[in-house]
């Protein structure tokens, strides 16, 4: 995929380098270097140019509105570690841990506003419609996740809501707004915003996964979920076939005691919730790439098919 993309990723890193750039304010830069810096996957600019190429546009726009979204996405990352009270982001110390939690909140509010710079210089009112709206859903799926935090009445519906609004909004956006930058036929930009949701989905679940069966050498911490409270797939399902005592100490009370990630990782994995949520993650992977029978033929669609393969690989 890389390799497919190379110029618009290279056109992509370098507005990112540019536009995160702040005379005024010098710790703008330091904290946003930090964080861009520890690496990532860089899927959603990917998506962005993919989308993009697919149809047929492979110009400075589209890099524009990758480096829009990755803008997005970081500073979502950074208000999120203050939340979460995080110590740890992609391996490294976290932003708000090496400054401070205002620094986060404001650095992100600059990202933000960059971001909007960005999406409008293409000229798009569509474009801008579809990224504009991201932004919010991003939000109220940030809200709902904090509202269902430690609420052992979360079910899997309300899951799929905040997984749909905190990852896979960004993602949808993405593959949309590439796809009616590139003015493809409506039939197509459904389909790749289909394929963004679902891919987005699959995405976010895996990672759930991840949080007890991943490991430090993936940039995670096993247990982080459980002692910030959080209602993931795994302990939905656990929760729904007993051990409540057990879930309303740990995840209600926020009591986390020694040894009792591994007495959950037992429970979890007693009631079958991961094998479950790795089928759930399997099936929206495939749901993703059925929904590329919809756009143009050639090597990125078979690069996105990869693309879904590779963000569940992590977990098959």
């Amino acid at each position: 995929m890389n390799a497919l993309l190379a110029p618009g990723l290279s056109r992509t890193a370098a507005i990112i380098e540019g536009r995160m750039a702040s005379d005024a304010a010098p710790r703008i830069p330091e904290v946003t270097a930090h964080l861009v810096g520890a690496g990532g996957k860089r899927v959603r600019p990917v998506l962005v140019l993919a989308s993009a190429a697919l149809c047929g546009e492979t110009g400075e726009d589209a890099a524009k509105l990758a480096a829009t979204v990755e803008f997005i996405h970081t500073a979502t990352l950074l208000h999120d570690d203050v939340v979460d009270e995080s110590r740890q982001r992609r391996g490294r110390p976290s932003a708000n841990l090496l400054w401070d939690n205002q620094s986060s909140v404001l650095v992100g509010d600059y990202l933000f506003a960059r971001a909007f710079q960005l999406m409008v210089e293409p000229g798009s009112l569509r474009v801008l419609g579809i990224l504009s709206n991201a932004a919010a859903t991003i939000a109220e799926g940030e809200v709902l996740q904090l509202t269902a935090s430690r609420n052992l009445a979360t079910d899997e519906a309300t899951y799929l809501r905040v997984v749909r609004g905190k990852t896979a909004a960004l993602f949808s956006a993405a593959t949309e707004a590439g796809a009616e930058l590139a003015g493809a036929d409506a039939g197509t930009v459904a389909a790749l915003r289909d394929y963004g949701d679902a891919l987005g989905i699959a995405f976010q679940i895996a990672d759930d996964l991840l949080d007890w069966e991943g490991g430090a050498e993936i940039g995670k911490n096993p247990g982080d979920d459980l002692r910030e409270g959080k209602m993931s797939l795994p302990v939905i399902k656990a929760v729904a076939s007993g051990s409540r005592e057990f879930w309303h100490r740990t995840i209600e009370l926020g009591r986390v005691d020694a040894g009792d990630f591994e007495q959950a990782l037992d429970l979890v994995r007693a009631a079958g919730a991961l094998d479950e949520t790795r089928t759930e993650a399997l099936g929206w992977s495939a749901r993703a790439k059925a929904m590329l029978n919809g756009a143009p033929e050639g090597p990125v669609r078979d690069a996105l098919a990869d693309l879904a393969d590779y963000v569940v690989a992590r977990i098959a």
